[in-house]
């Protein structure tokens, strides 16, 4: 369960730095499941949002297309980066070091929805 590997009090605002960091064009080869059968791992995020309303943290993304799990690392990332685990400003190494062991863990696809597809 996730809920018990997160504390109370996350950083959100430790976590709204840290996502400005995935917007724009990067290869996000650290941010996919190994096995992924894709081409190319370099994806284009037009924007990053975190933000709480209520007692809810929501993480917003919109690309150019996703690869498998890249969302579910990301959030992990974050969350790791709320919790104090990382710093925000260690997203950069993550992204040139295209090392996956540097990265969040994987969350679980609860609480994850695709809200839109556009063509």
């Amino acid at each position: 369960n996730l809920e018990t590997h997160i504390p109370q009090k996350l950083n959100v605002e430790k976590m709204k730095e840290a996502m400005k960091y995935f917007e724009g064009e990067h290869d996000f080869k650290a941010f996919k499941a190994s096995g992924t059968s894709s081409k190319s791992s370099v994806r284009t995020i037009y924007e990053a949002k975190v933000y709480k309303q209520d007692e809810k943290i929501y993480i917003e993304l919109t690309g150019n297309g996703f690869l498998y799990n890249m969302v579910r690392i990301i959030v992990g990332t974050l969350l790791e980066i709320g919790m104090g685990e990382k710093k925000p400003s260690d997203v950069p190494a993550m992204l040139a070091g295209k090392d996956r062991r540097t990265t969040g863990y994987t969350v679980p696809p609860s609480g994850l929805m695709l809200m839109e597809v556009e063509y």
